[in-house]
């Protein structure tokens, strides 16, 4: 055993997990007042449910002997076989060292669509439906890109870290959820902005810190290949911020905070699949490209009608494709070219395709059998109160209202400070549409 190698994988699964209430955080500072728990809840979940099904068949599935290059087969089921002597193959880290880390990618990718459902969907129907989405999509797909025997593995896509079984996974499989279960009760006609940018800020940074374990820790190893990942982690994400901002600037006039946060995201997402298979400025590139190309597909919902709350899909899942693509051409070492971006095409569409069709099928099932969707009461009073009886703030001491908004005030009162240009309030985009504040 490499204790070196071991420590590293430890600590970076620590960071990983990091990422989860950090991104609970994220989420949760975006959506309004009375139903900020709910959505910390909904990412928060996502560690009790992965854990144990991830021990009891998902590293079997996931990583266990492949069968037909789709899927593991049962091997491992509760891990069995597996000891604190079991190496990994190729020798230096533990077994359950790899388990351990793995299994935090799988925690994260479900949680990640829940941006996607914010404000409307029962807390119940959300656990069975992650429950489910794990089984028949996260664990084949991860088999499918990572594990040896698995079918895109060994046509030699690249995918570092995740930008085809995370980022693009979690992005499209979120539309075909937000297709089933429809718009939230206001949408484009009510304002929708964030109730905590502090939060949204705090988030951020923690998905940041978390992201160099999810990136340089999946080297395995404290090598250069780590090193080169973690260094253009930091300089594509960087690079993001300043390409959505830079955009916002110009479409809108304005820098915003929720878009530096957002465009801080979309660079984490896009340098994923990419980052130990560039160099510095190819990371720069693909920062750029993704800060400004994520800013302007936020605001395709409005023009397209689907209501993506928290812009999941104008983030990861376009942040995933252009580092998915974009590494096909700049990848280093003779790897790059025409030949790699169609191998990088075939990863990007099988996992839009098979995503996208199961998703859709597991949520129209949760939604017919237990009603995904919540009630038109519950979702208009708030799904704090109706799911988890409790609230984000108490407002009785200085007399407001729980849902910390003041009647007549500059929340609800036309003509207020926003009422040229409203945020979206979902992922840092403003909408072209005026609206009162």
């Amino acid at each position: 055993m490499n204790g070196a190698d071991t420590a590293f994988v430890l600590i970076s699964a620590f960071l990983v997990m990091l990422m989860t209430p950090g991104l609970a955080f994220f989420y949760g500072g975006m959506v309004r007042v009375k139903s900020a728990l709910n959505m910390l809840m909904m990412s928060f979940i996502s560690l009790g449910i992965v854990s144990v099904l991830w021990v009891l068949y998902g590293y079997s599935l996931t990583f266990g002997p492949d069968t037909g290059g789709v899927i593991g087969n049962l091997d491992f089921i509760g891990l069995k076989g597996i000891t604190a002597d079991s190496l990994t193959e190729k020798g230096g880290i533990p077994v359950f060292a790899f388990v351990l880390f793995q299994m935090m990618f799988a925690i994260l990718t479900p949680a990640l669509m829940s941006g996607a459902l914010a404000d409307r969907v029962k807390f119940s129907a959300w656990a069975v439906f992650i429950a489910l989405w794990a089984t028949v999509v996260y664990f084949p797909v991860a088999h499918w890109v990572w594990a040896e025997g698995g079918w895109l593995f060994d046509l030699g896509v690249i995918d570092f870290a995740g930008g085809t079984a995370v980022h693009i996974n979690a992005g499209i499989g979120a539309l075909a959820a937000v297709l089933v279960v429809g718009k939230r009760i206001g949408f484009k006609k009510e304002p929708m902005r964030p109730h905590s940018l502090p939060l949204v800020v705090l988030g951020a940074a923690l998905l940041w810190f978390g992201w160099f374990g999810f990136n340089a820790g999946s080297a395995l190893a404290a090598d250069g290949s780590a090193a080169t990942m973690a260094m253009n982690t930091q300089v594509a994400t960087g690079a993001a911020v300043l390409g959505w901002l830079l955009y916002e600037r110009l479409r809108h006039g304005a820098f915003t905070t929720l878009g530096a946060a957002s465009g801080a995201i979309a660079g984490l997402v896009a340098i994923t699949p990419a980052g130990a298979h560039v160099n510095a400025m190819g990371a720069l590139a693909i920062g750029v490209v993704a800060g400004g190309v994520c800013s302007w597909a936020v605001s395709l919902k409005f023009k397209l009608g689907f209501d993506d709350s928290l812009d999941v899909v104008g983030v990861h899942l376009v942040g995933g494709l252009i580092g998915t693509l974009m590494v096909g051409f700049l990848a280093i070492d003779g790897a790059g070219g025409l030949t790699q971006f169609g191998k990088q095409a075939v990863g990007a569409g099988s996992v839009l395709g098979y995503s996208f069709v199961v998703s859709w099928i597991l949520a129209k099932l949760v939604h017919k059998t237990m009603g995904l969707r919540a009630g038109e009461d519950e979702e208009t009073s708030g799904l704090d109160r109706s799911y988890h009886a409790e609230t984000a703030y108490d407002f009785s001491a200085v007399g407001g209202s729980s849902s910390g908004a003041r009647p007549g005030g500059a929340a609800h009162r036309p003509g207020g400070a926003h009422d040229e240009v409203a945020t979206a309030g979902t992922g840092g985009q403003l909408t072209d549409k005026k609206v009162d504040a």
